[in-house]
């Protein structure tokens, strides 16, 4: 079952190329994770409107939306982006309202990451944490810690839903890769 058509055995996702890079893994992790990303969106429009206002359905769009405004964030740090957000946490939103913030920021990622070299992955930059210390990385640590926040806020979006009773998109990276075999 591949159900994202995240490409079989390493592949990068409409090429059928292997990959062969650090730049080109990280791009096939981004494909994967936009097709996450729309399998939960889906998911949260699509629960019936009487959830909407469960302290778990807002906690959910919450992370969401934090998810969202987590990866804006590092592009405005990385020097890509001109604008930081000023909310991390927005509360208030409706599902409908994070189909154009999430399609914005995943526009602007696929630009940022089209780019991706291995100078870029290994450059590193000084930024301000948001607690107000000064710090430094290479960028591929923080690539790494971004596909990792998504991971741990779509489990905790994950759980929210069933607590509401219906189940979440299954969002696994293994059910995004797999080939599926002929029975012979």
């Amino acid at each position: 079952m591949n159900s994202g058509g995240g490409g079989p055995a390493g592949r990068i996702p409409g090429t059928g190329l292997m990959v062969s890079t650090l730049a080109d893994q990280y791009r096939r992790w981004f494909e994967y994770e936009k097709d996450s990303h729309a399998k939960v969106l889906e998911c949260l429009l699509d629960l019936p409107h009487s959830t909407r206002t469960a302290a778990a359905y807002q906690k959910a769009i919450v992370l969401f939306a934090h998810i969202i405004e987590a990866r804006r964030l590092w592009l405005f740090r990385f020097g890509a982006r001109s604008d930081a957000p000023t909310e991390f946490f927005p509360k208030g939103l409706t599902p409908e309202e994070l189909v154009p913030r999430l399609k914005a920021m995943e526009t602007a990622w696929a630009g940022y990451l089209a780019r991706l070299d291995e100078t870029e992955i290994a450059r590193e930059f000084e930024y301000r944490s948001l607690e107000g210390g000064y710090f430094r990385n290479q960028i591929q640590d923080i690539l790494a810690q971004l596909f990792g926040h998504s991971w741990y806020h779509r489990g905790q979006i994950a759980s929210l839903i069933r607590s509401l009773g219906y189940d979440p998109p299954a969002t696994d990276f293994v059910f995004w890769t797999r080939e599926p075999l002929r029975q012979t």
